[in-house]
């Protein structure tokens, strides 16, 4: 694992989210709220649940088998060997993920895209670091980016260019929370909270018998204001994902290059949407329309939510040309759960 890149991963998913429940936590018989923590997909977890024992040797059992089906940073892993065009059976996880992906590229008309990662590494966000691209470079890694260029048959991913490379990171730590959340839900556990990497999907009632609150980063640069929260979440029963650009960027000529490609015309973005707070049913959902949206901009991704059902939307944008001055915009659903 690239532990430059792994670093880079976490900070630019992180950003969304603090837990603000777990010092309230307590320890009495079948009230007891337990917590786990640990490093996982070159990131850390976070998990709290009330049972009356710990669950932290089937959490970490069931995340390392996620990993080793869909984490990059795992050499042996599907993903791994799919990008590397090794012989290799998909399993559930990772069909699952793909399809996903695929309709959500079809959804967003290709903004959001797993296949990327080529021009994520040419722009110097990836594993690998190389100079800024022309745009006749550009232009030769687009043939290299399409979900629409990928097919899966009999547990078998076909490519129509074997360059093509998948990196799932911005659905598949969304997913994990999932499925860590379906695995607490399949013990009996009403009550508990998955954060992996930044994303989160949380059901029933914290330890203090409330809904559960996340904080939303104030997307800023300025010094001494890393961490300041700008507004909190409370949610239950629902994935909540953050994305935005803020922290993770070059400076080329004395100009900010975001992190974030748009897979459509191969260069950095450039509008005034900071950061996208989304949230839907599962967490797989709103980690990549999160993602998605980042990559729209402010107008087009109001647009779009308005059209998905399910799906609320927090969006931090600049107003103008004063950097301290930030402006929010929230869908009614989310509106609501914004805590005053």
């Amino acid at each position: 694992m690239d532990k430059r890149y792994a670093r880079s991963w976490w900070a630019v998913v992180l950003f969304l989210v603090v837990f603000l429940s777990t010092s309230a936590i307590r320890r009495c018989g079948k009230n007891t709220y337990r917590y786990d923590e640990g490093l996982i997909f070159g990131t850390f977890y976070h998990i709290t649940y009330k049972y009356p024992e710990s669950l932290s040797e089937e959490i970490k059992n069931r995340l390392l088998q996620f990993d080793a089906s869909l984490s990059p940073f795992n050499d042996t892993s599907i993903i791994s060997r799919v990008n590397r065009n090794e012989p290799v059976e998909t399993d559930r996880w990772f069909e699952h993920v793909f399809n996903a992906s695929q309709h959500i590229y079809t959804r967003t008309g290709g903004t959001f895209d797993p296949t990327v990662s080529s021009l994520v590494n040419a722009w110097g966000f990836g594993f690998k670091k190389g100079v800024i691209p022309d745009s006749v470079q550009v232009d030769s890694l687009l043939r290299q980016v399409g979900m629409n260029k990928l097919a899966l048959e009999n547990h078998r991913v076909l490519k129509s260019d074997t360059c093509i490379t998948l990196n799932f990171s911005a659905i598949a730590k969304g997913y994990a929370c999932d499925v860590i959340g379906q695995l607490l839900s399949d013990k009996g556990i009403d009550d508990f909270m998955v954060e992996i990497g930044g994303e989160v999907f949380a059901r029933g009632k914290n330890p203090e018998g409330k809904m559960w609150r996340v904080g939303v980063n104030r997307p800023t640069i300025a010094d001494g204001e890393a961490g300041t929260i700008e507004e909190i979440v409370q949610i239950t029963d629902a994935g909540l994902a953050t994305s935005g650009n803020y922290r993770n960027y070059r400076m080329v000529d004395g100009k900010r290059i975001a992190h974030t490609i748009d897979p459509v015309i191969g260069y950095p973005v450039q509008h005034t949407l900071l950061s996208a707070t989304v949230m839907a049913p599962d967490c797989m959902t709103a980690d990549a329309y999160a993602t998605a949206f980042m990559v729209m901009g402010l107008e087009r991704s109001k647009a779009l939510v308005d059209s998905l059902p399910g799906v609320e939307a927090l969006f931090l944008y600049q107003n103008g040309s004063d950097t301290t001055r930030i402006d929010y915009w929230a869908t009614p659903g989310m509106r609501e759960k914004i805590e005053r």
